[in-house]
């Protein structure tokens, strides 16, 4: 006997297609005003190639060297996930070694705080001398700049449960363990992402920063090396695969962790 389709699931399907063409139009229809805007500022004040590049030329150069950017993108990315892993990792452990333990939250925070003063340009040439030139430097400049603002949100996250809850599992006799399980880290979630979400736009600042310090390969070499012979359609090139890298890596983690906390939306 078949089965009659569930009207709601159908409707959720359909809902959810709209929802998808709706994003899909708006991102071309903005993508089409910053085209028009880019295209109509370089007739308009007459700027030069080496200065502002037509789209069209930037496209060409796209579609020309596609092998190339292709190549200097995948290592890119590799930096940026890892530094994302790295970074998520350790933000997580310290935020939580600050709330199990006092003197740790006494002496840690300054540092944290300290930290945030020193520019990552600065931190970036001894990277490269204790690392090396390869992929672990440029890693750990993109784990180090996401570093702070993952700690303060899980901290803050898990600091702030609402008292009811804690309450309610004190009466209960939950150990420290199921009170960090079972309540707070469930309840750190919504913020946690927040300060996840920042990670991944910032992440790739700190990996290509350290491609511009000291690299043989990633798109932040490519540039400076397309900077040195005067080739801004091919930067600009280099310049759109990364925010296209960054911008789907953020939906798709924004789309993971609506998943992973539905109770956030």
């Amino acid at each position: 006997m078949n089965k009659v389709p569930n009207i709601r699931t159908l409707s959720s399907g359909i809902n959810r297609s709209e929802k998808l063409l709706h994003n899909i139009l708006r991102v071309a229809f903005t993508l089409l005003i910053l085209l028009v805007v880019w295209q109509a500022t370089v007739l308009l004040f007459k700027l030069p190639n080496f200065i502002l590049p037509e789209p069209l030329s930037v496209f060409e150069r796209l579609i020309s060297r596609i092998d190339i950017l292709l190549k200097h993108s995948w290592i890119t990315t590799q930096e940026i996930v890892l530094g994302l892993l790295l970074g998520l990792s350790m933000g997580l452990f310290f935020a939580l070694q600050m709330l199990l333990f006092k003197p740790v939250r006494r002496w840690l925070l300054p540092v944290l705080i300290a930290s945030q003063a020193i520019p990552v340009f600065a931190i970036a040439p001894i990277l490269m001398i204790w690392l090396g030139y390869g992929i672990a430097s440029k890693i750990v400049m993109a784990a180090i700049i996401i570093f702070f603002p993952v700690v303060t949100c899980c901290y803050d996250g898990l600091k702030n449960t609402p008292t009811g809850y804690l309450d309610l599992a004190n009466t209960m006799q939950a150990t420290k363990w199921q009170l960090l399980r079972h309540i707070q880290l469930p309840a750190s979630l919504p913020t946690l992402a927040s300060g996840i979400r920042v990670a991944v736009v910032i992440a790739p600042i700190g990996a290509v920063a350290g491609e511009w310090v000291g690299s043989s390969q990633g798109l932040g070499y490519l540039m400076l090396q397309a900077n040195a012979r005067m080739l801004i359609d091919e930067m600009f090139a280099a310049l759109f695969i990364l925010s296209a890298i960054s911008v789907a890596l953020y939906f798709i983690t924004d789309k993971c962790l609506n998943k992973l906390i539905p109770w956030q939306i």
